[in-house]
């Protein structure tokens, strides 16, 4: 039977914790990795690139469907790229030879982001769901509390509605050390490869070097970053897949230009090279209620070259936890199934796909995980979206 996509799994490299025969028994063959031990900026070189291939496909060769690294996540853009300095353009012939290196070793997608100094952004890391386990949540007040009382970012009052500052400056008042404490080391925590994370001072600094660059200028530095590199993927036969911003809106001061359809639409016609992809993230997206998923999957379908499947649940005031993957605001069955009339459409091979963003749950409550990247709430999702998969195509199959 015909699949709709490629079932994949991230991996963070030798020292995850979730191991790789772990991946194997969730049901997925793909890998979605990247050389997180090499500095933002640096090349990868080939030696790197097929030390990483040859530890996946060494991890089970007896298993008539080993393990394969499908996709490149991420392959980082520099600040200063972002921020159109004079380094940038050094940057970018560094980048362009690490796409090169990929494709010469036949890897040929790759998720990246243009999102200033922070990746995805939530205010608590362990909010504690009804059934007892934990999810990722994201509370635009306590964003506000961390930028107006923890990080205290200079003029960032006029950054926010006078009737969200009031609102926020009410619950600080009445916040305990201990939940001050949560909202500033779950905005802090350290992302894959930089395990010392931020510090205040730290991010004061990252955040202040973009005062003076707004949505157009970092959207012009991206356009810029596209013009150059995606030749570069097209020579080597790599497909360039942006991921959107998350929460898709402007945080503590920082632009943000991955945010809506819109945004696809300008990104996409500016620079129409197909290998000038999207890395469709139905959580990313999905947070903002007016970007209509359906839509944006039918509207971009042949420039989806990478799926981030999860659910979030949509609050009232820019509020979301990441829901069951087939529960919360995605409306998920309706995705799969947008998918595969698609795929029946255009006749295209299935697309690489990774469940995003589990839950901590049973077992691995007690351990130490990536938050969101614990092994058994992506195991339940990708057995949900499986299910979901199988059960949309067998009743397919009956209607013809």
């Amino acid at each position: 039977m015909a699949k709709i996509f490629e079932q994949s799994w991230r991996w963070y490299g030798p020292h995850d914790p979730v191991c790789l025969s772990t991946i194997k028994q969730a049901g997925a063959n793909g890998v979605v990795t990247a050389l997180h031990h090499i500095p933002v900026g640096e090349v990868w070189t080939t030696e790197e690139i097929q030390k990483r291939k040859t530890l996946l496909e060494t991890s089970n060769k007896k298993n008539p469907f080993p393990l394969y690294w499908n996709v490149v996540e991420s392959l980082p853009v520099h600040e200063y790229i972002k921020q159109g300095r004079p380094e940038r353009d050094e940057l970018i012939e560094k980048y362009k030879k690490s796409l090169r290196n990929l494709g010469k070793e036949g890897i040929t997608r790759i998720c990246y982001n243009f999102m200033p100094v922070l990746d995805w952004l939530r205010t608590n890391v362990q909010f504690k769901l009804d059934d007892g386990s934990t999810a990722l949540l994201h509370d635009k007040k306590d964003l506000v509390i961390f930028d107006l009382f923890i990080l205290r970012r200079e003029n960032a009052e006029k950054d926010y509605e006078i009737a969200l500052v009031a609102e926020a400056k009410a619950k600080y008042s009445k916040m305990s050390y201990e939940e001050l404490e949560t909202l500033k080391n779950s905005l802090m925590m350290a992302l894959p490869g930089d395990e010392k994370g931020f510090t205040l001072d730290k991010l004061r600094k990252c955040v202040k070097e973009y005062k003076n660059i707004n949505a157009e200028e970092l959207r012009e530095n991206l356009i810029y970053f596209l013009k150059e590199v995606i030749p570069v993927a097209e020579e080597a036969g790599i497909n360039m897949a942006i991921h959107p911003d998350d929460p898709p809106w402007a945080v503590m001061g920082l632009p943000r230009v991955v945010s809506t359809s819109e945004d696809l639409e300008y990104i996409f016609k500016t620079v129409p090279s197909i290998q000038n992809g999207l890395t469709f993230c139905s959580g990313s997206l999905g947070a903002k209620e007016e970007n209509n998923l359906n839509e944006i999957i039918t509207k971009f379908y042949k420039r989806i070259h990478f799926v981030h499947l999860r659910s979030v649940q949509r609050e009232e005031n820019a509020r979301f936890y990441e829901a069951n993957h087939l529960e919360g605001s995605a409306g998920m069955f309706c995705l799969v199934k947008t998918f595969y009339e698609m795929k029946e459409k255009y006749l295209t091979e299935p697309i690489p796909m990774r469940p995003d963003h589990g839950h901590q749950m049973l077992q691995d409550l007690d351990k130490q995980s990536y938050p969101g990247y614990s092994a058994i709430g992506r195991l339940r999702g990708l057995a949900e979206i499986r299910g979901l998969e199988y059960g949309i195509l067998n009743y397919m199959q009956t209607l013809k």
